[in-house]
């Protein structure tokens, strides 16, 4: 059984409606910065050096410069010089293991220590404030590593 031109229209009608609202229901859901988040660096005081436990980034004139291990180097960089955060209030830190950032920002000598508790996303400065990184920026924070590295590493050193 054919379908007529009307019940053809009526479908493609429905089908357009359908598929707008669906739209705009995942345009609603869409991770998006909270209006509180704020840059941790601006370009006044841009990210100069960071250390990720044993891990480090640098910048080197025009580019960043990562550890070799590293394969993300310039989406982890970019990163962690555009993060935004979020100011919270004081907490009590979560029991999860933190790591440990040594960041140096390029107008100052001495390097700041912060810790990083990325399940929870949270930051705590050197002054003991705390910020939230928004869920939609902490995947890029995990530099990707090469396991290939460390096996030659530590292949050569035990040789």
């Amino acid at each position: 059984m054919a379908l007529s031109r009307k019940k053809w229209n009526n479908i493609i009608i429905f089908a357009s409606v359908a598929m707008m609202a669906i739209l705009t229901l995942l345009d609603g859901e869409a991770p998006s910065l909270p209006e509180d988040a704020q840059p941790l660096f601006d370009k006044a005081a841009p990210l100069y050096q960071l250390q990720y436990d044993n891990l480090w980034l640098s910048q080197g004139g025009f580019s960043w410069q990562c550890e070799p291990s590293i394969l993300n180097c310039d989406s982890w960089a970019d990163a962690w010089s555009e993060i935004q955060v979020s100011p919270i209030d004081k907490l009590i830190p979560p029991e999860s293991r933190p790591h440990e950032l040594v960041i140096q920002i390029q107008e100052f000598k001495t390097p700041q220590i912060w810790l990083l508790y990325p399940q929870e996303g949270l930051l705590k400065s050197p002054s003991d404030n705390w910020y939230l990184i928004p869920p939609s920026l902490r995947d890029g924070l995990k530099p990707v590593i090469d396991a290939n590295t460390d096996t030659n590493t530590n292949t050569k050193n035990n040789e």
